[in-house]
């Protein structure tokens, strides 16, 4: 009975039971830790999938103002195209048109006036005011057309007009009084023989007094 007894051992079970339980916890702790590294990813595909969905949907609502705005306002903005402009360079001169075109490197005026002086010698008229008057480009020697690039450095400042004012005024009594536009060939012909002329007639002249006066002291 002491033999039997010492053969069974029921105790030879349990470190078996011992070496299954922290297999078995073992397998489940690996198989948690796969969990946990993929519900990490899940999270971080998740957290820039909002990210970039964020991104996208400022930027459409960036265009959308810029659409809706239009944008920045640039200086041509403040053209009024119903009205004349002054443009005033650095040089002095002034210039009376249409800004058709302005940018950061140019402005280009169409429909050009300036400003020119009726006597040279402004002097002798105390009302300097009456010796102006308005010119409209394109009858000089050089015949240009009327259309002026003029470098955005040489611009001082530009204005809108007023349509009650002495030039506007000025250039619509212009426009009235040619219908057709502006003439040229008469003042072209009529400017350069007279010139000529002047030049031919002085020189005759002068021949003329300097042979006299020897004649005259003998």
């Amino acid at each position: 009975m002491d033999f039997s007894n010492r053969d069974v051992q029921p105790q030879a079970a349990a470190p078996g039971a011992r070496n299954s339980a922290p297999s078995g916890s073992d397998s489940g702790g690996g198989s948690n830790s796969k969990k946990g590294k993929r519900r990490d990813k899940g999270e971080g595909w998740r957290i820039l999938t909002v990210a970039i969905a964020a991104a996208v949907a400022i930027l459409i609502a960036a265009v959308v103002a810029v659409i809706v705005t239009g944008g920045p306002k640039s200086e041509g903005k403040y053209v009024d195209t119903n009205k004349l402009q002054a443009v005033f360079l650095n040089t002095g001169q002034v210039y009376f048109g249409h800004v058709a075109s302005l940018n950061d490197d140019y402005l280009i005026l169409t429909d050009i006036y300036y400003l020119q002086a009726a006597n040279n010698n402004a002097a002798s008229d105390s009302n300097t005011g009456n010796n102006i008057t308005l010119v409209k480009l394109g009858c000089e020697l050089h015949e240009p057309y009327d259309q002026m690039v003029i470098n955005s450095e040489q611009v001082t400042f530009w204005e809108n007009l007023q349509d009650g004012g002495q030039v506007a005024k000025a250039v619509k009594t212009f426009q009235q009084q040619n219908p057709n536009g502006q003439k040229c060939a008469d003042q072209s012909s009529s400017a350069s023989p007279n010139s000529a002329n002047n030049a031919q007639n002085a020189t005759p002249n002068n021949a003329t007094n300097s042979d006299a006066a020897p004649k005259q002291e003998q």
